[in-house]
């Protein structure tokens, strides 16, 4: 049993919805699926891309490997590609849709979304090292089932998640896993009359600086004005890691959806603690087809207390340049904007198999890649995954269709953006592990968090530290001071 190519939600399918621009930066194709015989390398990577402490890249791919139940794999910056493990659709479950998450360990965690017609197709988390040793976690079940993203890893040491189905009313779970995978169910959606509360939560969930956890469903809410879709149009939720849970938002509040409708991916938090993320439909964009509810998708900002705005609405430019259909969720750069993919899929148009967008919190918007610009789609099309930005400053993404195999490709992107570094986790305790990743870390001489110095210990490739939060340490950023000069972290690390 092969999944569609397009992560869409199974709602969708079964309702049938889915049915020139300038280049401002230089794309550069890394590596084209489907490179060995069978497709043994994998093909149709869904997921965004994670760095590693070694300075590499892991992902997933949906489909290829052993009996087309997908891969996991490893990519150096330059492009060259090892394939850590092939999925069997057995135990260890099959079709990884979501990204990896590193832990402190240099180990990762994930999740595949199904597993064949072994186990009723539930998914499982998982646990994986760079060496690509798989440790099978979970075995969803009624419960709870199709985890169709990754994990978040907050700051009490838990991993959180979303199955898309399952649960007491069968629409969908918040759940929470242990580092050795005991997992307890903290929400079942439909809890609320009219599925008020969302249904079908796809995507992952991400942690705000107040502790709580925010995410979307994709349908559900309080507004039955999506053609074709019973439900609602999707929502914006809050949950505490105790599971009490309040809905911050339903889409198409507004006439024509102009406000949005149907979220697919994860939200993220700005500097200005607002949260932003992106609509598959909706907006005040007419040149899609009316497949589903109205509209091209959008980008929008939403506060942890629910105010809402639209920032741009897709296919508002001249020939639609500046793409449609978002399928992904946004990166923030370090430069203080936002960056996204569209998957488009509107025929005709330049931007027909998809854009690279940037998007400032004020909402100005600029179309920096538009994809299928390469003879045959060399260069891929068709992006559905967030962005990795990674601490050299470039970003790094997948697209599930084209590249000169045509399985899929991984590509990156420069904007003129400098080195960084990140810090894993974002948070922490005084006397707590951190890793802090970055280029060029040989001969650091100086760590500090908010201005107080810590010890540290740096790894033989130069790529990690390993350091404590020093006692007396407060939220801000951290630098670290390399012989090369002085590097910032991208965003503030917090001190509960």
């Amino acid at each position: 049993m092969k999944k569609a190519t397009l992560p869409i939600p199974l709602l969708f399918a079964l309702s049938s919805i889915m049915g020139s621009v300038a280049h401002a930066q230089t794309l550069s194709t890394l590596y084209s699926f489907c490179s060995q015989a069978n497709c043994q390398d994998g093909e149709v990577p869904l997921a965004p891309l994670a760095q590693g402490t070694d300075g590499n890249f892991y992902g997933t791919t949906e489909q290829g490997g052993e009996n087309d139940f997908g891969t996991v794999f490893k990519i150096t910056p330059s492009g060259n590609l090892a394939t850590l493990y092939r999925f069997t659709g057995s135990t260890d479950g099959g079709y990884p849709d979501g990204a990896l998450t590193l832990t402190t360990g240099s180990e990762f965690y994930g999740t595949t979304s199904d597993d064949g017609d072994v186990r009723g197709g539930a998914g499982t988390a998982f646990k994986i090292t760079p060496a690509g040793k798989l440790t099978t976690l979970v075995a969803f079940g009624p419960g709870g089932w199709a985890p169709e993203d990754g994990l978040l890893h907050a700051t009490d040491g838990n991993f959180y998640g979303t199955t898309a189905w399952g649960g007491l009313y069968g629409s969908g779970t918040v759940f929470r896993m242990t580092a050795n995978g005991v997992l307890t169910y903290i929400y079942n959606f439909c809890s609320l009359q009219g599925c008020a509360d969302g249904i079908e939560p796809v995507a992952a969930l991400v942690q705000g600086t107040d502790g709580n956890l925010y995410g979307t469903t994709a349908v559900g809410g309080t507004n039955n004005s999506c053609n074709q879709v019973s439900g609602g149009c999707g929502t914006v939720f809050k949950i505490t890691p105790e599971g009490s849970f309040t809905t911050l938002y339903s889409f198409c509040s507004q006439t024509n959806c102009s406000d949005g409708a149907i979220p697919y991916d994860s939200l993220v938090q700005a500097a200005d603690g607002s949260l932003y993320g992106t609509t598959g439909f909706g907006g005040t964009g007419s040149v899609c087809p009316n497949q589903g509810p109205p509209g091209c998708g959008t980008v929008f900002r939403i506060t942890p207390t629910g105010k809402f705005t639209t920032l741009h609405s897709f296919c508002v430019k001249a020939a639609c340049g500046d793409g449609a259909f978002p399928h992904a969720g946004l990166a923030l750069g370090t430069d203080g904007n936002l960056y996204g993919t569209t998957y488009s899929g509107v025929v005709n148009i330049p931007s027909e198999y998809g854009t690279i967008f940037r998007i400032a919190p004020s909402g100005t918007f600029r179309t920096l890649y538009t994809f299928c610009s390469q003879p045959n789609c060399a260069d891929g099309g068709e992006p559905v995954a967030n962005l990795l930005q990674a601490t050299n400053g470039s970003f790094y993404g997948t697209t599930p269709y084209g590249g000169s195999n045509g399985g899929g490709t991984l590509f990156s992107l420069s904007v003129g953006l400098g080195a960084f570094v990140q810090t894993v986790p974002t948070s922490g305790k005084v006397g707590s592990k951190v890793v802090i990743l970055g280029n060029g870390l040989t001969g650091t001489t100086s760590v500090t968090f908010n201005g107080t110095s810590t010890t540290f210990a740096v790894n033989s490739t130069g790529t990690a530290i390993t350091a404590t939060v020093p006692g007396g340490a407060t939220s801000g950023f951290v630098e670290v001071t390399t012989p090369s000069g002085t590097l910032t972290s991208n965003v503030k690390f917090r001190v509960p």
